[in-house]
């Protein structure tokens, strides 16, 4: 696959085992130092770490740093959809868009979005956790209605609301990516993402839809902890064009992200 979309480079300030002061401070650097988009995840425990850490909401904290930022885009890797009625995440995706807006006037907001795969959030939460089958009929059930909402609320969003939509299931998950994702998230490796590069085409297909349209997005924890571009580059060179470097707290070591910002720029040329 081949793109003309630039290179741009998110960091996910994962909303654990720190203070919200430390993570407002540095979504502050990284805009600063220029990465272009800032996601958070939508849990409610710790991933890693002490299962029990510190750890924050991510619709709220989205909602601050909309705020507090200029010109970052902003988002969740990802939204879970089972956990809020879908007319509501629209509303809530719809205020964050205008929130965002206070410098510009054009949103800054990304609904990422998934099924939802993280049993304690579900078990202490008292949601239904369900089967993985279930979880994707719901998102595929529900994105047409959040899509609908955004049509009716007063005001709009201030731009169309890009949908990203993480996973990489063959048969459900891609097929609802090619249906209603501008962008496509997995931490897919080489030849895993080649396979399912062919699937989400085929699935494109099927719906007529050109699946160039659709952003092409990576995690790249290992490529950071080997501090190595040559995983990035292959990607890359299949179409990968959003690449989301992971942090976690207490402190977030923002050493990486300069690295990852000169390798952007120099993919852009």
């Amino acid at each position: 696959m081949t793109t003309r979309r630039p290179v741009r480079i998110a960091v996910q300030l994962q909303p654990q085992h720190a203070t919200y002061e430390t993570i407002r401070d540095r979504a502050a650097e990284l805009e600063e130092l220029g990465v272009d988009i800032l996601f958070n995840w939508d849990h409610f425990f710790p991933l890693n770490g002490d299962p029990d850490g510190a750890h924050f909401e991510s619709w709220t904290m989205l909602a601050a740093l909309a705020e507090q930022t200029r010109r970052v885009e902003l988002g969740a890797l990802v939204n879970c959809n089972s956990y809020r009625n879908p007319n509501l995440q629209a509303d809530m995706a719809r205020t964050i868009d205008r929130i965002s807006a206070h410098a510009t006037g054009q949103g800054r907001f990304i609904f990422g979005t998934g099924s939802g795969w993280f049993e304690r959030d579900y078990d202490e939460y008292a949601y239904e956790f369900g089967t993985v089958g279930r979880r994707l009929d719901a998102l595929a059930r529900d994105l047409p209605v959040i899509e609908s909402r955004w049509a009716k609320l007063n005001p709009p969003p201030t731009r169309k609301i890009p949908i990203l939509i993480g996973g990489a299931g063959e048969q459900k998950t891609l097929r609802i990516v090619a249906t209603h994702a501008d962008i496509w998230h997995s931490y897919s490796d080489i030849p895993t993402l080649e396979r399912k590069l062919a699937v989400l085409a085929a699935h494109a297909r099927d719906i007529d839809r050109d699946v160039s349209e659709i952003e092409i997005s990576a995690g790249v924890l290992d490529s950071i902890a080997h501090r190595s571009f040559d995983d990035a580059d292959q990607l890359h060179s299949m179409g990968t064009t959003l690449f989301t470097v992971g942090l976690s707290g207490p402190d977030y070591d923002l050493t990486v992200v300069p690295d990852w910002l000169a390798w952007r720029d120099q993919k852009n040329g």
